[in-house]
């Protein structure tokens, strides 16, 4: 069971900190913002494949891409991925 999340603010992507080793902040629906020890922070999406493996997206990084970009693009992948595609292929 996925565990429950609350959406993340704008504010909240750019006030985050690098820390020693990788952090995650999660958004929902398997999009996070993957901040670096070296103060990099990036989009990915983790989602099951239709064989039923998991993979991860990568988007882009933040500010770049914004947090409402990324939305729109992890919607986009959720729609294919209801269709059966994989959006790697």
């Amino acid at each position: 069971m996925a565990r429950p999340t609350k959406p993340l603010t704008d504010t909240e992507c750019r006030n985050a900190k690098p820390a020693d080793k990788d952090r995650k902040l999660f958004d929902g629906g398997g999009l996070f913002l993957l901040i670096r020890p070296t103060g990099s922070k990036l989009w990915r999406l983790k989602y099951t494949r239709p064989t039923g493996s998991e993979s991860l997206l990568s988007f882009g990084a933040y500010p770049e891409l914004s947090l409402t970009a990324a939305r729109t693009q992890r919607d986009e992948v959720r729609a294919l991925l209801t269709k059966g595609i994989d959006p790697q292929v």
